[in-house]
C-alpha cells in the first residue's frame, strides 16, 4: 500500500508540474508547434537520467522508495517519455540493440496508430 501512495503522491506532483509548464509556455509563446510537450519530454528524460544515475551511484538505503516516488511517480506523472527513454537505454546497455530499436519504433508508431484508431472509432468511420 505504501508503494501506491508514494507513486500516487509523486504522480500528482508530476502531473501538476507538466500542466503548469504547458500553461506557462502557452502564455509565453503563440505557436502551433507543441514546444511545451517536447521541452517536457526532454527535461523529463534528462531528470530521469540524473536521478537513476545518482541512485545507482550512491545506492542509499531509501533507494526503493525514492525510485517509486521520484522516478515512477513524479517523473512518470510529468512525462511517461522519461520512462520510455530509460527503457530504451536499459536495453542498449544490456547489449540488446535490436530490442531497443524495435521497442522505440513500435512504441512511437503503434501509439500514434492506436490514437488515430481511437479517433476513427469515436468518429464512426471504422
Amino acid at each position: 500500500m505504501q508503494s501506491f501512495l508514494l507513486v500516487g503522491a509523486g504522480g500528482a506532483i508530476g502531473a501538476m508540474s507538466r500542466y503548469g509548464i504547458g500553461v506557462l509556455f502557452g502564455k509565453m509563446l503563440s505557436t502551433s508547434f507543441p514546444i511545451a510537450t517536447i521541452v517536457i519530454n526532454i527535461l523529463g528524460s534528462l531528470l530521469m537520467g540524473l536521478l537513476i544515475g545518482l541512485l545507482a551511484y550512491y545506492t542509499p538505503s531509501w533507494q526503493p522508495q525514492a525510485r517509486l516516488f521520484l522516478a515512477v511517480g513524479v517523473l512518470g506523472g510529468f512525462t511517461t517519455f522519461s520512462a520510455f527513454s530509460l527503457d530504451v537505454i536499459s536495453l542498449i546497455e544490456r547489449g540488446q540493440m535490436g530490442f531497443a530499436i524495435s521497442y522505440a519504433l513500435a512504441s512511437v508508431f503503434l501509439s500514434i496508430l492506436a490514437l488515430f484508431a481511437g479517433l476513427l472509432i469515436i468518429r464512426g468511420i471504422v
